[in-house]
């Protein structure tokens, strides 16, 4: 049991990158800028939830699921793949968004001659 919440996190890593690669979301449509998003994201809430650890808000809640490694005080190894699913998600919804806008645009130009 105690690996179950993060082969759930795998699981669904997995699935973004399955859902990028079949509709060319974001890393498949420009690998160099997806890595640096992603970094700099995962980064970015890693250091949110250092400083929320530091201020006494945020802590690492105790279950049966979790493999009780921590790469932090009160940050589970997990909260790492978390954060990643987290961003990667954010950008698929983004590349699906911005696809389907460009989309619409060039519909709509190509109606209107």
């Amino acid at each position: 049991m105690t690996l179950l919440y993060l082969a759930a996190l795998l699981v669904a890593l997995f699935g973004m990158v399955m859902l990028d690669r079949r509709f060319t979301l974001f890393f498949w449509r420009d690998a160099r800028r997806a890595v640096v998003v992603l970094i700099v994201g995962v980064l970015f809430f890693f250091v949110w939830d250092l400083a929320g650890v530091g201020s006494g808000i945020f802590f690492r809640g105790e279950t049966s699921f979790m493999t009780g490694l921590q790469v932090a005080p009160e940050i589970p190894v997990e909260e790492i793949f978390f954060l990643t699913l987290l961003c990667y998600f954010t950008m698929n919804v983004y590349g699906a968004v911005s696809t389907r806008a460009v989309s619409a645009t060039l519909r709509r130009s190509g109606d209107a001659r």
